[in-house]
């Protein structure tokens, strides 16, 4: 009978506190391909709520998570919409949703208030591919929203969601490097975005 032979080698203890390593990511301009901004759900699980859970423990799911945005899914995993921290904050939908059912602010649901799957836009993993950011930009000029869909052909031709843009991770991306949206805290959707960094309306 073969035996394995196992050498154990002795743990250390740290001689001193030691730096973490974080990702390295490469300085993003506008002329940095728009898949950089690309938050990809085949690589990080995008964060999830059923329509039926309450406004407020939404609230609490998104405080705790540090997270701005949670994708509305069925039984299923198909997406019904999208909730973002602005509409659990903000009291314009919560408010309307009370007055229209006649209910209590506990008997809201996320499925009251979020932004409906086809009130969002959507762009091809393919098409942001092709794009720089300032590109996509343009392309996204008139658009007053902070999310885009990036959606992908899978298996049998399926059409899936592959991930999402945010208007904020650009602007923080971008920004961060001294360009035009640094300290400009204002620019919070992709229109406000894209009149920085074109130089309009400066």
């Amino acid at each position: 009978m073969n035996t394995l032979n196992l050498s154990h080698q002795p743990l250390r203890q740290l001689a001193a506190p030691l730096l973490l390593v974080n990702p390295h990511r490469p300085p993003l301009s506008a002329s940095s391909s728009a898949l950089e901004v690309l938050t990809d759900f085949s690589v990080l699980t995008p964060r999830t709520i059923a329509a039926d859970v309450g406004v407020d423990e939404a609230h609490l799911m998104m405080r705790h998570g540090g997270i701005r945005l949670l994708l509305v899914i069925d039984d299923r995993g198909h997406c019904l919409g999208v909730l973002t921290a602005r509409e659990v904050i903000g009291d314009r939908r919560i408010t309307l949703a009370m007055q229209e059912r006649d209910l209590s602010r506990d008997e809201v649901t996320v499925g009251m208030i979020m932004t409906p799957w086809h009130k969002l836009s959507a762009m091809p993993l393919e098409q942001l591919a092709s794009l720089t950011i300032e590109d996509l930009l343009l392309s996204l000029e008139a658009m007053t929203d902070q999310h885009l869909l990036v959606t992908e052909h899978g298996h049998q031709g399926r059409e899936w969601i592959r991930g999402l843009v945010s208007a904020a991770d650009i602007r923080r991306a971008v920004g961060s490097n001294g360009g035009k949206l640094s300290g400009v805290p204002v620019a919070q959707s992709f229109a406000d975005i894209c009149r920085v960094v074109t130089g309009h309306d400066l």
